[in-house]
């Protein structure tokens, strides 16, 4: 199963499913999608819900194969804290997706560290860095590294 999630932003991420839509890679995959504010549609493969209760939300990582995430760091360090796989797709304020674009900061910092992997807008192909993030070996989060200091070091 793939979880894929938006967050809580009130801006839609459009972006993100057209990435999901044309993805040859998902095709065949159950997908869990949380969409916020963004139009996504219940199908056979397709388990869609506005918004997941945290303790879900929890139980869908814990379940998941592969995370697809926008940037925001809840979701990406519950993820990794479980040994996910995960991508994370940053929201860019030129597409009205965000306010700024601070996510792809923590994307750039998180993917240095070898934690995610991230989708660079415009660059990488998305059936590509799926394949890539299935073999991948991640580094293992650890909650006592102080990683906080890492990533302002790195933003």
């Amino acid at each position: 199963m793939v979880l894929v999630t938006v967050g809580t932003q009130k801006q839609a991420f459009d972006r993100l499913f057209d990435l999901i839509r044309s993805s040859k890679e998902l095709k065949k995959e159950e997908l869990v999608v949380q969409k916020g504010y963004t139009k996504c549609n219940n199908s056979k493969r397709i388990k869609a819900f506005d918004f997941i209760p945290l303790d879900e939300m929890e139980d869908y990582i814990s379940k998941a194969d592969l995370v697809i995430s926008h940037g925001g760091v809840g979701t990406i360090f519950s993820a990794i804290k479980k040994g996910k796989k995960v991508i994370a797709i940053p929201r860019l304020a030129k597409y009205g997706e965000h306010i700024n674009d601070h996510q792809i900061e923590i994307c750039e910092a998180l993917e240095k560290e070898g934690y995610i992997l991230y989708y660079k807008d415009g660059i990488d192909n998305f059936d590509e860095l799926i394949k890539k993030a299935r073999n991948t070996s991640f580094e293992k989060y650890d909650s006592n590294d102080n990683y906080i200091q890492i990533l302002r070091r790195e933003i």
